[in-house]
Parts: structure tokens; sequence; C-alpha cells
């Protein structure tokens, strides 16, 4: 059967809006794939970058009026980086009261080295991307600091049967065209070449199976990379329906065949006006599998369903309905 999940971020500007978003996970996608909330409203060392950076052992970084910046490898966090790691200390100290004596699958959310690389800049300036051996630094550093949370969330889950970490790459098809724009806004980075962008994605999704989880890339795009991701190790790829090409779609359906996870992101990620009733999602999804030839009965749960992209955005009310939207239609994918 196919599973259900969220992309990851939630409304709200406090503690109290990740513990709500929290027991909404868990109360809607218990039995399917629930994740650890983000609630990017808190500001900067909640949003998807500044956990990330929290995490980064190698690397010393502060936030600047312009954004996260690498400061150096002195082994000595910057205050903000030591507040950010907190507020993710937080948030996985909520999830194992919350979540004692979990048993099934659950996922967690990181940026992926490409996002980070063309978001957090260098110390002189700049963007990370500017910079060959920065961005290699980087992405080992966040190679390192993902098998170690991987580690701590095995701790607090223990009886976790499946854990996946999801890379957020909305960059990445950005970064390979050339379209990361300078800090000065005149220009862009250069292009990254393909084998140079796989290789440092690999660092990371080795890191993520080498510590017994499952790496899976997330990639809103409309130009997604969905080859290059499969052969950097993501065994999962998360896409937005509405923004997939012709081409993607092709090499989303080969991924399928292969045994790679495929995640649909199909349910509206605001209230729309007219909401759409789990039928009318099903039928999409169908219509979608029709045209590329596959049969969602022989797919099980190497298909999952989910919101289209974050539901920062929405009113607080609508998560917990999108949430139960995504698991209708996952459950009744094959009937």
């Amino acid at each position: 059967m196919a599973l259900a999940t969220a992309v990851g971020s939630f409304p709200g500007t406090d503690q109290a809006a990740h513990d709500e978003a929290l027991r909404i996970v868990l109360d809607e996608l218990g039995e399917d794939l629930p994740c650890l909330p983000e609630v990017p409203g808190r500001g900067h060392l909640a949003g998807m970058v500044g956990r990330t950076v929290g995490l980064l052992g190698d690397l010393d970084a502060d936030l600047q009026p312009a954004g996260w910046r690498l400061t150096g490898t002195s082994g000595a966090p910057a205050l903000d980086q030591r507040r950010a790691r907190s507020l993710l200390g937080q948030d996985l100290d909520a999830l194992e009261e919350r979540a004692e004596g979990f048993t099934g699958a659950f996922k967690v959310q990181l940026t992926g080295p490409w996002t980070l690389a063309a978001t957090v800049e260098r110390p002189r300036g700049d963007k990370v991307l500017a910079d060959h051996g920065a961005r290699r630094d980087l992405a080992q550093a966040l190679a390192a600091a993902t098998a170690d949370h991987v580690a701590d969330v095995r701790r607090r889950l223990p009886g976790a049967s499946r854990l996946v970490v999801q890379l957020d790459e909305p960059s990445l098809p950005a970064v390979l065209a050339g379209r990361i724009s300078t800090a000065s806004g005149f220009g862009k980075h250069r292009t990254v070449h393909p084998p140079a962008a796989s290789e440092a994605l690999e660092w990371v999704t080795e890191a993520v199976t080498g510590a017994g989880a499952e790496a899976w890339v997330h990639c809103c795009a409309a130009d997604a990379p969905v080859g290059l991701l499969r052969g950097a190790g993501a065994t999962g790829v998360l896409v937005d329906l509405d923004t997939v090409t012709a081409e993607a779609m092709d090499s989303l359906a080969e991924a399928l065949e292969a045994g790679t996870t495929v995640v649909l992101g199909v349910v509206p990620t605001h209230r729309p006006d007219a909401v759409p009733s789990d039928t009318d999602l099903i039928r999409r999804v169908h219509r979608w599998l029709e045209m590329v030839g596959l049969d969602p009965a022989e797919l099980g749960d190497r298909l999952a369903v989910a919101p289209a992209c974050g539901l920062a955005g929405a009113d607080r009310s609508w998560p917990p309905r999108a949430l139960r939207l995504a698991r209708s239609v996952a459950a009744n994918l094959a009937s």
C-alpha cells in the first residue's frame, strides 16, 4: 500500500506551534511516515538552512543581515549557531517525549549540500558556491553532521523500524543551470557540472546509509534532476506533481520501476477555495500512472503521497486536513 507523509514545514511562530505540529503529524501519519516538523516562522534559527547549519560541528557560522555566513573551523560555534542547535534539540526532546514507544517509520529533514552552498556565505563574502574548496568542505561537514544527527534520532526513537533522512534541494536545478545570482546581483555563479554535483550529494547520502537510514531528496523545482539524484545514492525522491516536466515524469517512472521510492506532492499546500476530495486526487495520480504505464497495485510503498511542498504558509487549520487527505489518497490508490 502507498504511504502518506509530509514535506516538513508547518505554520506557527513559537515552540507551542511546533509541539502542536508534532502532535498533528503523529496523530495523522502515525502508521505511514510521520516526520519531525519544521516551524520556520520562529525565525532564521528554525528555518531549513538554520536547522542544518546548527548541526555543523566541523564548521562555524553566524547569522548576518544577509543570512548565514561561515566564520571558520575553530570548533567554537558562534552564538547563533549554538542557538539554532539548541532549538533543534528542543524539538527532538519534544519528539522523544511524545513518541515514547514509537515503532514505526520516521523521517527527518535537512538542507542538502547544494542548496546550502547556494545560500550560505563564505567568510569573505559571496556564496560558498563560488569556491570549489569551500563547497567541498561544506558538503563533507554536512555528511559528518548528518551521520551524527541520525545517531541522535535513533537514540531518541530506539524502536523505530525505519529512519529516512530527507535532503531538501530546491536550489539544485538552479545550481546546475548557472542561475544562482552573485552577491552583487549583477552576475551569476558558474554552472556546476553534474559529476561534481553528484559527488558532493553522494558524500551525504553515503553518510545517511552508513548510519543506517535511507537517503531521500526533495526537489520541488520543475526541472528536478531525478536521474542525478538516484545516481548520487538517493533511494527516494519527493516532487511537486504540478511542476514536473514531461522529461522528469519519465525519469520518475523509471525510478519507480527500478525500486526507488517516489513521493508525489498532490495535496494543496494552502487551503484552496474548492478543497479537492480524496477521489479527485486519486484520479489525478491514476492519470499520471496511466500516462507512464504503471499499475498502482504493483507499486506498494514505493509510491507515496504528500502535500505539494511545505505547509508553513498555510492557516493553522489546514495541515491536519491536508495530511488526512494525503493519507486517504495513499490508502485508496490501489483500490
